[in-house]
């Protein structure tokens, strides 16, 4: 896991408990699918849980992209240098990183 020290606090700290919750309740959504294997329910229904958890993770990662947009890259835009081009290089990482799921 990497840090960033050029970026103070993090875009998300606003909405932190927001985002715990949201991955608390994917948790459960996981361990659910678990259950379901265990107890040999049908495969549908499982791969529907499936999809869910996957939509889910996708929300929490595009509102953690656009918390990382409006905070860092913002604050990197504002002050100007090379920090600008690392935000920039970093978001478009992490889009290709997606594109790919």
């Amino acid at each position: 896991m990497s840090t960033d020290p050029s970026c103070h606090t993090h875009g998300y700290i606003d909405e932190k408990q927001r985002y715990l919750s949201r991955l608390k309740r994917i948790e459960g959504q996981t361990r659910g699918i678990h259950r379901m294997i265990d107890e040999e329910q049908y495969c549908i229904d499982i791969l529907t849980q499936i999809a869910a958890v996957n939509s889910a993770l996708k929300n929490v990662a595009y509102g953690l992209l656009d918390d990382h947009l409006a905070h860092c890259v913002k604050e990197a835009a504002e002050l100007g240098g090379d920090d600008l081009d690392l935000k920039l290089k970093e978001v478009s990482d992490a889009i290709a990183r997606f594109s790919k799921t």
